[in-house]
């Protein structure tokens, strides 16, 4: 029935009375090519006949573990290049794949023997063992960012990858068993998706059914009987459904492709994994693919099957009309046959046939002026370009690795622009995910959104057809919240980056504010100028520091990694050294008033400041409090009141962090802070309480209840939001009036 569960997936039979070494020979020739190389011209075979030559001699000597000569593997890798009619280039590339890697070649030597495009095709499939790595994952998951922005940047890379996996999964028995976990996982976790996402599906499937085989060996031979057995018991059912629709196809004059298809051993496994099934609860194993001369006749062929059998309801899917993520596309019914058994049916025209089998590869396949080429022409390339999105805001491999993964597993759900246009993301995809998938600049800015015509909060995960439509304001930026909902791996890199990018902006320019502050405490008004003729002194003091430029040492500062006294004292002797001098003026002021609550060099607050502040959890200071900052060892300046107990326990351990700090005459924004309420328990208290602070003008962002609430008094703990310590005393005072409220009081650390 299916093209998968025949012997092609397994080692070729030796024929009777030809010898193995016979056999290796002809294996390791090139002629085992030739035959598969006739769409290219003469030139193009002696092109790849010498990178094969090279290869053969390359690889000399070395055996593969079972003990045939190593060039048969390249050779195999190249015949499944040639299958997909790759051109000459990555034929040679499939050949020489693993010349870097085990044979000692260098880049420029195959630059100068075959070219700049085939040298790079061979690198971005050359893994990174030459570097050091702490870890096997971080090796594999920079291996693995190396290979897939090569594939970013030319597909063909990736598909020699697939040609190559597949060839070692076929020979995977030649293997000590106990790498067979390691490498089938790996195929399954990677190499898999990767093939399905590219639409490469002869090449998905055979994939996770070598590596079913070889992960769980007893369950794959188990259901493998089963199957056989349901299959001998079934043959007559399947052969009476082949021949009616074949006389139905007949009768109505439409040229057909009938084709029996069965479930792979792996899918029909994981079904019954995922939902808990019997074997025998596994009903849709049968189906058959009919191929038909155009679009309109798959949706002819699905009418004549409609009369014939029941459809089964919500199992019709229109793929033609939308799309798979992958280009996949198809028309699929699942009906109810003879004897109630369920047979799925598939209808498509042959140009959909080879872009459903051959995915990316039917770019090839598939010559421009023929039907489909299209869409072949952009298969995966929106998911190659996000890759390259994704790349430009991650520094981490492994945090690279993991936004790419979000992406393999695309369950799709397909939306629609106020404009019509067909949008498909991952299920569980939210507004935020199609903002950003519409245009990066739309998701940084994106403020509200309405689904089919109705405001929706942001995190709101959309259904297929809905019509989506968000709407953006300059001021909004990326909430750091946004990361806890997200489903897309471009989403989540692009806030990542966002958030990274402001942290660091923020951080120099609190650097910049608490350096000035320290020189001025040495006599300095100011900091050199950043131009040629005060050049020498940043190159000294960053040549003291050991950063690499200004901007990285005033982030630094910013992040409490270096101290902005020690630097300053270091900066006045440099520029001392170019003939600038304290003035004993603003030295004289600045150490009067060191000790002050207030230093005129003194840092300023206004709520604006965003990560590079933390105003501290334990005082919640709020304009109006008299305040202290502390700098934190890489967390920003954190902002304690002057009565703060936490405050003061580490001014006495490290005096030396702390740098004058003020309010704003006008701050921008309300600041939190805790009260304790202390109620008379009894029905409808909470309400009132809500109602005074309403009335007070204050929001409330918590609430803390006690767990005994049987006591006849009780505490119940607020944060709110409030402008300055006048708005507090106000806000305390409403609530002190309300009935069933016996106190109410700041919440302060404990000393």
């Amino acid at each position: 029935m299916s093209a998968l569960m025949k012997p092609t997936m397994q080692a070729a039979v030796r024929p009777a009375g030809v010898s193995p070494a016979a056999l290796n020979a002809a294996a390791a020739s090139f002629a085992a090519l030739t035959d598969k190389m006739v769409y290219l011209d003469a030139s193009d075979v002696e092109q790849v006949r010498r990178a094969y030559r090279f290869a053969d001699e390359a690889h000399l000597g070395q055996l593969r573990n079972s003990g045939e000569p190593y060039i048969t593997h390249p050779i195999a890798v190249a015949a499944q290049c040639a299958e997909w009619k790759l051109d000459a280039q990555a034929l040679m590339a499939a050949l020489l794949h693993d010349a870097i890697e085990d044979c000692g070649v260098t880049k420029p030597e195959l630059i100068e023997r075959f070219g700049a495009p085939v040298a790079e095709l061979v690198d971005g499939l050359t893994k990174l063992d030459k570097l050091q790595f702490h870890t096997r994952e971080e090796s594999q998951a920079e291996s693995f960012r190396k290979m897939l922005l090569a594939m970013a940047r030319d597909v063909r890379v990736i598909l020699i990858k697939l040609a190559d996996r597949t060839h070692n999964m076929r020979t995977l028995h030649d293997v000590p068993r106990e790498k067979w976990s390691r490498i089938s996982s790996e195929t399954l976790d990677i190499y898999a998706p990767i093939a399905h996402r590219l639409g490469l599906n002869q090449t998905y499937r055979e994939l996770q059914e070598l590596a079913f085989t070889h992960l769980k060996p007893w369950r794959h031979t188990v259901l493998s009987k089963a199957v056989a057995k349901a299959r001998s018991r079934r043959r007559d059912l399947i052969q009476k459904v082949q021949r009616e629709v074949e006389a139905a196809f007949t009768q109505a004059k439409i040229d057909v492709r009938i084709a029996g298809r069965e479930k792979t051993l792996y899918s029909i496994y994981r079904k019954m994994d995922e939902k808990h099934l019997s074997f025998a609860q596994v009903t849709d194993i049968y189906g058959f693919r009919l191929i038909v001369p155009s679009v309109l006749d798959c949706y002819t062929a699905l009418g004549i099957l409609h009369q014939m059998y029941k459809p089964v309801p919500g199992k019709f899917k229109d793929h033609i009309a939308i799309a798979k993520l992958n280009g996949y596309q198809s028309l699929h019914t699942t009906l109810v046959g003879p004897s109630g058994v369920n047979v799925e049916f598939q209808m498509r025209t042959e140009a959909m046939h080879v872009v459903a089998e051959s995915g990316v590869a039917a770019h090839w396949l598939y010559k421009a002026n023929e039907p489909g080429s299209a869409n072949a022409d952009r298969m995966g390339t929106k998911w190659l370009q996000s890759l390259l999105d994704i790349q430009n805001e991650t520094v981490d491999a492994t945090e690279f690795w993991d936004h790419v993964k979000v992406d393999l597993f695309p369950d799709a759900v397909y939306v629609f622009t106020p404009k019509s246009q067909i949008m498909a993301l991952p299920r569980g995809a939210t507004v935020v995910d199609f903002a950003y998938a519409i245009h990066s600049s739309v998701g940084d800015h994106t403020a509200a959104a309405r689904i089919n015509g109705e405001q929706v909060p942001l995190r709101t995960e959309l259904k297929n057809g809905d019509i989506v439509e968000v709407i953006t304001a300059p001021i909004s930026t990326p909430n750091p919240a946004w990361l806890g909902f997200v489903r897309t791996g471009r989403a989540r890199s692009k806030i990542r980056h966002y958030l990274k990018t402001l942290a660091q902006t923020e951080s120099q320019e609190l650097g910049e504010k608490l350096l000035l502050q320290a020189l001025r405490a040495e006599g300095m008004e100011k900091l050199p100028d950043n131009d040629p003729k005060r050049g020498p002194i940043w190159e000294k003091l960053l040549r003291f520091t050991g950063s690499r430029n200004r901007a990285e040492l005033l982030t630094d500062i910013g992040l409490g990694k270096r101290i902005a006294s020690i630097v300053a004292k270091r900066l006045v002797g440099y520029m001392a050294e170019e003939g600038l001098r304290p003035d004993a003026l603003l030295l004289s002021r600045e150490r009067y008033t060191a000790h002050e609550t207030l230093s005129q060099g003194a840092v300023t607050l206004d709520g604006s400041e965003n990560s590079s502040v933390v105003f501290a959890p334990c005082c919640r200071p709020i304009p109006g409090d008299g305040i202290v900052g502390y700098l934190g060892h890489g967390e920003g300046l954190v902002v304690h009141t002057d009565e703060c107990a936490v405050g003061r326990r580490l001014q006495y351990k490290d005096a030396e962090r702390f740098f004058a700090v003020e309010w704003a005459d006008e701050p921008v924004r309300a600041f939190e802070t805790g009260i304790i309420v202390t109620v008379a328990n009894g029905k409808g208290v909470l309400a009132r309480i809500a109602v005074a602070l309403a009335g007070a003008e204050a929001d409330i962002k918590h609430v803390e209840m006690p767990d005994d609430a049987a006591q006849e008094v009780n505490d119940l703990r607020f944060v709110i939001a409030v402008r300055d310590r006048s708005h507090l005393e106000t806000v305390l005072r409403n609530l002190r009036r309300t009935p069933s409220v016996i106190g109410a009081r700041r919440a302060m650390p404990a000393g």
